[in-house]
This record gives C-alpha cells, sequence and structure tokens, in this order.
C-alpha cells in the first residue's frame, strides 16, 4: 500500500519555492494588466477586471501548488471550485480574454512551468500590442446618423437638389436609412448615415443644411464604434 500513500500525498512544495511562484504569477500578470490598461478602448473601463487578473493568477497559482501530484487533493479543490458560481458578467469578449490569459499564467507557474509561463505571457503581450497598434479587425464606419425635416410634396421636390448638393460637398459618402412622413404628411424626415471628409466640417454641414428654407430639426448624432456605452 506504500504506492496508494504516496499518491495519496503526493509532493510538499517548499516555501521557497511556493513564494518563487507566486511571485513570478503576480509579476506576470501586473505586464498584462498593463498591457490590457494600455490597449483599452471604451467608455465601460473596470478597475475590478484589471485586479482580478492578478489576484486571479494567485489564486490559480496557490490551487496549482497545493495540488501538486496529490490526486486526491485534486478531487477535492476541482469539487470545491465547481460548488461556486460567478455571477458577474463580462461584455466585452476581449476582458474574458485577458481574465483567462492570467489564470493561465498562474496555472503554469503554479506547476512551476516557468518557461511556458514567461513566454505565454510574453506573446500575449506582444500580439496584443501588434493587434493594437495595427487596428487589426477594425473596419471603417459611418462616423454618424444625420436627422432633419424637409417640407413634402412639391416644396419638398425643390429643396431634394440643394439638400444633395451639400451632403455631397461636406460628405465622403452618405446613404438614406429612413424617410417618412410627419406633422400629418405636411414634413418629410430624413435619415443619413454619413461620413464627413474631415471632422471640422461636421458643423459647416449641420449649419449649412439648418439656411436651406423649410429644413428644420437638424442633428447629427456622431457614433464612435470602438466605444461601449
Amino acid at each position: 500500500m506504500d504506492w496508494l500513500t504516496a499518491l495519496s500525498h503526493g509532493e510538499a512544495v517548499e516555501w521557497r519555492d511556493a513564494l518563487v511562484a507566486l511571485l513570478v504569477a503576480f509579476g506576470l500578470t501586473q505586464g498584462i494588466a498593463g498591457v490590457y490598461m494600455l490597449t483599452f478602448r471604451g467608455l465601460s473601463y473596470s478597475r475590478t477586471v484589471v485586479q482580478s487578473m492578478a489576484l486571479g493568477s494567485i489564486i490559480t497559482c496557490t490551487l496549482m501548488l497545493a495540488v501538486g501530484n496529490n490526486i486526491a487533493a485534486g478531487i477535492g479543490i476541482a469539487g470545491g471550485v465547481s460548488a461556486i458560481r460567478f455571477r458577474t458578467t463580462m461584455r466585452d469578449p476581449r476582458d474574458v480574454v485577458f481574465v483567462f490569459a492570467s489564470l493561465t499564467i498562474g496555472m503554469a507557474s503554479g506547476a512551476r512551468a516557468y518557461g511556458a509561463a514567461i513566454a505565454g505571457a510574453a506573446m500575449f503581450g506582444v500580439a496584443t500590442l501588434l493587434l493594437h497598434v495595427t487596428g487589426y479587425g477594425s473596419r471603417r464606419q459611418p462616423d454618424g446618423l444625420l436627422r432633419f425635416v424637409a417640407p413634402a410634396g412639391q416644396a419638398g421636390a425643390e429643396i431634394a437638389g440643394p439638400i444633395t448638393g451639400i451632403l455631397r460637398e461636406h460628405c465622403g459618402t452618405f446613404s438614406l436609412v429612413t424617410l417618412r412622413e410627419a406633422a400629418q404628411g405636411t414634413v418629410m424626415e430624413h435619415a443619413y448615415q454619413i461620413r464627413v471628409r474631415h471632422p471640422d466640417m461636421r458643423a459647416g454641414l449641420v449649419t449649412s443644411l439648418q439656411a436651406l428654407p423649410g429644413v428644420a430639426d437638424v442633428s447629427l448624432m456622431l457614433q464612435e464604434p470602438t466605444l461601449d456605452l
């Protein structure tokens, strides 16, 4: 039964080895958290997500050190972890990837696979910075949504030419997305997706449209696809 006893108890981890593993996990995930903060784009920044990366790596590293080669301890810890229910949701899949990367670094450090942990953290950081700098995956989106009301009927037909001329002058591209009657058919509500030639021309676009006879309620709602509200 000696083999069963050895299998159940596993190998003890010296406190020095455990401390080194925990420091490696914590240090590497600090770098991952730094890359996350550097490349973050949006409005829904969460300090707790950044802190969870470092703390999560320490937890997973500790679990790996505690398990070691002890199968019984591994089964017990797995059962305890499975009983925990995390109800926090992350809206951005990128946040999930960063947290998972931090947990993985913690696992590798706990298994004392320092080479894999360091190489994995370095590759993850370099790849993230490269994708951020090159803008990989981004697409040029319309700058915003332009809305206004214009006269209907014959008056609307007469003013359609000047409206198109103003849009061509200020916009690189524009497309009509909504056109509907309002005020019992006396006016038409227009909605265009536009991309202005230069950001400085946005105010001029609104002013030029407002100067047309019969055109009112001109509004330009800007949108930034990289921001998450």
